[in-house]
């Protein structure tokens, strides 16, 4: 609860700043408030309580994920230092809006009523709208955001309508009566049609196959930095709050369940890959990617009650190399009226320090040792082993190494092509962020069990 708080403070703080005009104080002062919120959630760890009413619960689950958020949003913030000086709107407006997207993610994983959940999902999903379309003068950007707007309203009202039909079954919207009632003999037809109602506005909100359809337009037309926050923070954001929401409200899987999450995985994983090798731009092809990752993670879901460890490990690994990838990205195709690979022809020769952090991140993301993503794969399908699903890993492992066709397609470019044009000086903020994103990727590839042992 003191970490949302100090979010929704920190927000409202970057807003009187710009009022005082303060304005170059508010990216560091923004940095070391998210700094000293994420010792605050830390703090928090090995800590189980409720407040008001158990609206907000506080458990090693949240702080862990929120922990991880706010890491992913520091980097966001510090990247829009240079991104926005050309824009219309003041900084503050898109720092503030991260801010406060913030404050939604982590009331998302700390939820203990779903009427907070829905609150929370809200407030992140109404943030991105804005930002998807921020960019005013651009028509891509505008409809990206009117695309995401109008898709994401009708997961919304799924989501919504779901959590009605839970309450009319349970007559609670606290997920601990839910849960405690869900154990009865009998349960009304409503709570099983509502939990699957939950489940497929969350699917849409991870962009996993058939619920994907939104997700490469409004990639491909936002603005490259709101891409690399729906691409890593977004994302992470939905997946866990849809384990903790079937786990938490005793969501026991039937066979049948179960067999329709492993065919959305399978799904997800395999449209992801074999769309992604037919992409020229980047960012649609990192969009596709982000498919096939959802559907890797939703493996979790089939070992609901030992698989929160490899989630957050499979998100971290993740979510750091895409932020280190989409850093490069930021730097190369600024002021460019596209991302395609052209762009980065020649970059290894130009600019080795960027194209070396963009290739770890691209290897770690396909699963190449000695990279986080490789261990979290490793430890992924481990469990999927153990809970009976050995065709899924089959599939998961034959599209890992589809995955490698498009990400070497990108490497390549960068180390055998020439270079189109003299690219100017890097911002040293663009190196900050791209390296301590993959120097953490790395580490935890080193040192898996520091992550993994959080939720053991």
């Amino acid at each position: 609860m003191n970490t949302l708080i100090a979010i929704i403070g920190l927000g409202v703080l970057c807003l009187l700043f710009e009022i005082f005009n303060l304005r170059k104080a508010i990216v560091p002062i923004s940095i070391l408030g998210l700094l000293a919120v994420l010792g605050l959630t830390v703090s928090e760890f090995n800590t189980a309580e409720s407040y008001y009413n158990n609206m907000i619960a506080v458990s090693t689950f949240s702080s862990a994920f929120s922990c991880l958020f706010i890491v992913l949003t520091i980097f966001l913030i510090a990247l829009g230092h240079n991104f926005y000086e050309n824009h219309q709107s003041k900084i503050s407006d898109f720092i503030a809006i991260k801010i406060f997207l913030l404050a939604g993610a982590v009331a998302m994983v700390s939820f203990g009523n779903l009427a907070m959940f829905f609150l929370g999902i809200e407030v992140l999903s109404i943030a991105l709208y804005i930002l998807a379309a921020s960019d005013r003068m651009n028509l891509k950007s505008n409809e990206a955001g009117m695309k995401y707007f109008l898709m994401g309203s009708f997961a919304s009202g799924i989501i919504l309508f779901g959590i009605c039909l839970i309450y009319g079954a349970m007559g609670s919207f606290d997920v601990i009566e839910i849960s405690e009632l869900s154990r009865s003999a009998e349960l009304p037809v409503w709570f099983p049609i509502g939990i699957v109602l939950l489940t497929i506005g969350m699917l849409f909100k991870v962009a996993a196959v058939p619920f994907h359809f939104w997700a490469p337009d409004v990639y491909e037309g936002s603005p490259a930095l709101t891409t690399a926050l729906m691409s890593t923070l977004a994302k992470v954001v939905a997946m866990a709050t849809l384990y903790k929401l079937l786990s938490v409200m005793n969501a026991d899987m039937t066979e049948s369940f179960k067999m329709i999450v492993v065919v959305i995985s399978m799904a997800s994983m395999t449209v992801g890959n074999i769309m992604a090798l037919r992409q020229t731009n980047v960012k649609r092809m990192l969009a596709f990617s982000g498919i096939s990752h959802a559907g890797f993670m939703l493996m979790t879901l089939l070992s609901l009650s030992t698989s929160a460890g490899s989630l957050l490990y499979y998100a971290s690994a993740y979510s750091l190399a895409g932020m280190a990838a989409f850093s490069v990205l930021l730097y190369v195709c600024k002021n460019r009226d596209n991302e395609d690979i052209v762009n980065f022809h020649g970059l290894g020769k130009t600019n080795p320090i960027l194209a070396a952090i963009l290739t770890a991140s691209l290897l770690s993301m396909a699963g190449i040792p000695i990279f986080a993503g490789f261990f979290a794969k490793l430890v992924l399908f481990s469990e999927t082993i153990q809970a009976g699903f050995m065709a899924l890993v089959i599939v998961a492992v034959v599209n890992s190494i589809i995955s490698v066709g498009y990400y070497f397609k990108l490497i390549l470019a960068m180390y055998t092509k020439d270079a189109n044009e003299e690219r100017k000086g890097t911002p040293v903020i663009i190196y900050a962020v791209a390296v301590i994103a993959i120097v953490l990727n790395i580490a935890l590839g080193l040192f898996p069990s520091f992550v993994l042992d959080i939720l053991a």
